[in-house]
């Protein structure tokens, strides 16, 4: 290894701050919030994990949001489809309400989920940061 080689080998770890931590918005971690049955809205502890998200989407800026609403099996297609475009608009509006431009998030409802999964799990909204 030459001098030259030798000191841009010694620059790295100093370059690599200075891009800072997870730059690339599919390195951030997907954000989950959970909902009681039958509810379109979130309660104080899922708030701050909305804040979260749009403060990575602000960090990252320009990303795009992806808010993606499930509902669990209870109810009718038609009705669990619609309980979770409801879900997932509850939490965009949260997010534009951070400061997250409007034109920035994707939005889809994806109704119910297969039943395997515990109650819970298929009550949320997964908030998911990707590159434009």
């Amino acid at each position: 290894m030459n001098r030259r080689s030798l000191c841009l080998f010694a620059l790295l770890p100093a370059l690599a701050a200075c891009a800072g931590p997870n730059r690339d918005p599919a390195a951030e971690p997907v954000r989950v919030v959970f909902f009681q049955e039958n509810s379109d809205t979130l309660e104080a502890p899922a708030r701050r994990v909305v804040q979260e998200a749009a403060e990575a989407a602000q960090r990252l800026a320009p990303v795009r949001v992806q808010v993606f609403g499930y509902a669990g099996p209870t109810g009718g297609a038609a009705f669990n489809r619609a309980l979770s475009q409801a879900r997932s608009q509850h939490v965009a509006e949260l997010l534009r309400q951070s400061g997250v431009p409007a034109d920035r998030v994707f939005v889809l409802g994806r109704g119910e989920v297969p039943v395997a999964m515990a109650p819970i799990e298929s009550r949320r909204v997964e908030i998911r940061l990707a590159p434009l």
